[in-house]
């Protein structure tokens, strides 16, 4: 009953048909890629996915991790896996040959890193926290660091964790009391962290921690945070490890999903402190680890689109499977049905289907920004997707992750009582769900940083941008004799409308009245995810159409897809309207209730 099989199909053709190939070869050095090679890399990865990762899923469920003797034990299977990973070469795709990476475009790493999300969820944060670790070095570490560590990093030989949290210092990391001395030429780390993702484990031969801690004399708050590398094994000068670091994982914690990752309450410096190397400059930590955190919040959005693919592909087999009533239309029908038949279980499989889609168009996207802001000839090309990418990062994180725990949910109902059984795994996807819209910053946190930082504190630059971009795409569409492609091209076009007139309203009233704005700030969110995210697939839309215009290809799928698009367009993008009515509204009973007001 819970089966899994990438979806290499849909995902070359929103490779193929909204960013294009010939679109990724003109970047240098990507010259080479066809859509051969991109079809080949993604079967490979699938299958990986499907034969390897998928069987474990549950094995990690249900055994979950052990803290045994000071060292993680992780569940039945995963070292062998993971090492099959490092094998085959996987971690290394987007890297630099410099570092013994592959060098290929970024759009083939997302790709792959949502079917492997999608197979095993707990196991798939271990690239997925080392891809973002890597871009980090990349960009921040000195030559010698880089020298030392990267290599072992690309390779996937040696992972990474990122060490933020303290027992009293969660999103806010002003409050932060990890300690660290100056001790010739590295510091010594002392302190507790929590809630560290694979803070220990027996995946890899080394574990490069990522950690935020304070010098002596660092100015308060956030100016006063240094990011360090602290390894479990300290590197000899000849690359061989040595000894173990003073650190040490106390506890794991016990928790509602992830059970095959480790989650750990780490110590550092219980013997005299951990030795670490400075990433950066002393207090400027946070630009280190903000490079980390922007790309972990895209791969945890691309989690939120792997859930809901693995949740929807479970609830379909099953609706498929489970015979229940009779058909609602025809006379000759037996008295027994597949429940899949029901336009209700339709509905709710369209749902989930088309937000599965709609996530997969912007995580798409958002990997080709990345591509272009590296790779474009053209400065002033590359800082507008760096820009874009910044923008859309809060809305991939948070309003994918929303929708994939609604969807999760879905899944479950679509299995009736049954759902709520553990043994089907649908329960499985919902609690897997469920932290993706808490780590890497609360999705409350991702509203605030969009409609704060993107909108108010740059006068709406970037997102304005993309409106006019996005309105001059719908004004040249042209739905033919196309009934399913006008209704999506007419929501479209409001929901992009309503998104602009919202801008508007925040920008005219962010000065005035700063706590209604803010109190709107998960509105907003909602109706730019809704708004930008029905601009992309309409684009897959109209493309679709043009493939059923021609010919080329009459098949059943294809013709669901623009039946998904559809339904997304008639059932999510009316909401838009209600997000700028609540948005215009300035939310009094928020800004007006008061603490005592709640009893």
């Amino acid at each position: 009953m819970e089966t899994y099989a990438a979806p290499v199909t849909d995902l070359q053709f929103v490779i193929e048909n909204l960013l294009g190939y010939d679109n990724i070869s003109g970047l240098e050095p990507f010259g080479d890629v066809t859509p051969e090679l991109g079809g080949a890399i993604l079967k490979e990865a699938a299958k990986f996915s499907d034969e390897i990762l998928a069987p474990l899923n549950r094995v990690g469920d249900q055994q979950g991790c052990v803290l045994e003797n000071g060292v993680v034990r992780t569940p039945e299977g995963f070292p062998d896996a993971y090492r099959q990973m490092i094998d085959a070469g996987w971690i290394s795709m987007a890297a630099p040959e410099e570092y013994g990476g592959q060098n290929l475009p970024t759009v083939f790493a997302i790709a792959a890193f949502e079917m492997w999300s999608a197979a095993n969820t707990a196991f798939g944060l271990v690239p997925v926290l080392s891809q973002s670790a890597i871009d980090l070095m990349l960009e921040h570490a000195d030559p010698g660091l880089k020298q030392t560590y990267l290599h072992k990093m690309v390779s996937g030989e040696w992972t990474t964790t990122m060490n933020l949290t303290e027992p009293q210092a969660g999103s806010d990391l002003s409050l932060l009391r990890t300690k660290a001395v100056k001790e010739d030429d590295h510091y010594r780390i002392s302190g507790q962290k929590i809630y560290i993702s694979g803070g220990d484990h027996d995946l890899s031969d080394n574990i490069v921690h990522l950690v935020l801690a304070r010098l002596p004399d660092a100015p308060p708050g956030n100016r006063g945070i240094s990011l360090f590398l602290v390894p479990k094994y300290l590197v000899r000068e000849n690359g061989e490890l040595g000894n173990r670091n003073d650190l040490r994982p106390l506890s794991l914690e016990t928790k509602l999903g992830i059970h095959g990752n480790p989650t750990c309450v780490m110590s550092y410096g219980d013997n005299g402190g951990a030795v670490g190397y400075l990433i950066g400059g002393e207090n400027q930590g946070l630009a280190g680890m903000f490079t980390m955190m922007n790309l972990a919040r895209l791969m945890v959005g691309l989690q939120g689109v792997a859930i809901t693919e693995r949740a929807y592909q479970q609830a379909l087999s099953y609706a498929k499977d489970r015979l229940q009533g009779s058909r609602s239309n025809g006379t000759d029908a037996p008295s027994l049905a597949p429940i899949i038949h029901h336009p209700d279980v339709k509905r709710m499989l369209l749902d989930m289907k088309c937000i599965a889609e709609a996530g997969r168009c912007l995580t798409l996207y958002a990997a080709y920004c990345i591509d272009l802001s590296k790779r474009h000839a053209d400065a002033a090309t590359r800082q507008k997707f760096s820009d874009r990418l910044s923008l859309l990062t809060p809305v991939i994180k948070a309003w994918i992750t929303d929708r994939a725990i609604d969807c999760a949910s879905t899944g479950i109902q679509v299995h009736g009582g049954l759902g709520y059984i553990e043994d089907t795994g649908a329960a499985q996807h919902f609690r897997d769900a469920r932290i993706m819209a808490i780590y890497e910053g609360t999705n409350g946190i991702q509203a605030n940083d969009l409609i704060g930082r993107k909108i108010v504190r740059e006068y709406g630059t970037s997102m304005l941008g993309l409106i006019s971009e996005m309105k001059e795409d719908l004004a040249g569409a042209k739905a033919a004799d196309g009934e399913a492609l006008a209704a999506i091209l007419s929501a479209t076009r409001q929901s992009v409308d309503d998104l602009d007139s919202a801008v508007d309203w925040i920008l005219g009233s962010a000065s005035d009245d700063p706590d209604g704005v803010s109190a709107g700030a998960a509105a907003f969110l909602k109706l730019s995810g809704d708004a930008i995210c029905g601009w992309l697939v309409a684009k897959c839309a109209i493309a679709t159409q043009n493939l059923l215009d021609q010919g080329e290809n009459k098949s059943e799928p294809l013709k669901g897809r623009i039946l998904s698009a559809r339904h997304f367009a008639e059932t999510f993008l009316p909401q838009t309207k209600a997000a700028l009515s609540t948005l215009r509204s300035g939310q009094p009973a928020i800004t007006e209730m008061s603490e005592a007001m709640f009893g």
